[in-house]
């Protein structure tokens, strides 16, 4: 069972397996549609070592960097809960991984872990 495989190799740290392929092609191309300007090699990198001491001297913003290691934390929630009930507070838990700590948070109106209040907007669109 592929779930199974996946909490496997997350449980013993497996380096170059699915598990690991799974956090980092998701991370980026999930935080890449949203707008993230951190490349592939950099969200490996940050999966891989948990630093960001990128050579290249383009600027990074901190929220891609707090937004990428929220995705690899959430990938674990759910391969630790994949097999629960889905609920709507299961939702709403997810969504408050993926946006603690980000600028998002720190917005009045910003609704971490709840229903949002405005439409999304992606690449000002």
């Amino acid at each position: 069972m592929l779930g199974k495989r996946l909490v496997e190799e997350k449980e013993c740290k497996m380096k170059g397996g699915l598990y690991h392929k799974v956090q980092i092609e998701f991370a980026f191309n999930s935080n890449h549609i949203e707008g993230s300007q951190l490349s592939h090699d950099q969200t490996r990198h940050i999966f891989e070592t948990n630093t960001i001491g990128f050579e290249e001297s383009s600027t990074i913003k901190v929220d891609d960097i707090i937004e990428t290691t929220n995705h690899f934390t959430a990938v674990d929630f759910l391969l630790d809960s994949f097999q629960d009930e889905l609920t709507e507070k299961w939702i709403k838990d997810v969504h408050a991984i993926l946006k603690r700590g980000t600028s998002d948070s720190r917005k009045s109106w910003f609704q971490v872990g709840d229903y949002k209040v405005f439409p999304n907007e992606v690449g000002g669109r």
